[in-house]
């Protein structure tokens, strides 16, 4: 018995061994960290039959390979999750994903998509580096009522 290495302190045989061994992931989530732990044990086929059709063509079975190969995983931290449960069609999950490759640190973040086919759960994309929406930043003058409330100049208040 092993502890599964995407990061849930579940055994490997009671978390990702099965869906990469075949069986379907019950959420977009579940299929994300077995393609994690899948890439971390050079299981690239896996990589591939979890990608929707229209992707795998697109990928590079070789590049995994070598990567897969050279790579030390560190770890899997998942960021956030919008939809992909069991009774969704589709998920967007927000991840990022420690590494060592060739005795170098590297991080890789993505925002991928989920989307279900006849049942399974398959990699629709993603995209590395996002980045978030834009802030909006107000300027207060420093003669205008504070915004936090308190009815003071700002200049007098959070200002000072």
């Amino acid at each position: 018995m092993s502890t599964c290495i995407c990061g849930t302190g579940k055994d490997f045989q009671d978390c990702c061994g099965p869906l990469i061994d075949g069986a379907a992931a019950a959420t977009a989530e579940a299929l994300l960290r077995s393609r994690y732990t899948a890439f971390a044990m050079g299981r690239t086929d896996y990589l591939v039959e979890t990608l929707t059709p229209d992707l795998r063509d697109g990928f590079d079975l070789v590049e995994a390979e070598s990567t897969a190969a050279d790579a030390r995983w560190q770890g899997l931290e998942v960021r956030s999750v919008t939809g992909g449960g069991p009774d969704d069609v589709t998920g967007e999950i927000e991840f990022v994903a420690s590494f060592r490759l060739r005795d170098e640190p590297r991080v890789h973040h993505e925002l991928s998509q989920f989307r279900r086919e006849d049942g399974r759960w398959l990699c629709a994309g993603g995209q590395t580096n996002p980045k978030g929406a834009p802030r909006d930043v107000v300027k207060v003058g420093r003669n205008e009522p504070c915004p936090c409330g308190s009815g003071k100049k700002f200049k007098k208040c959070c200002g000072a």
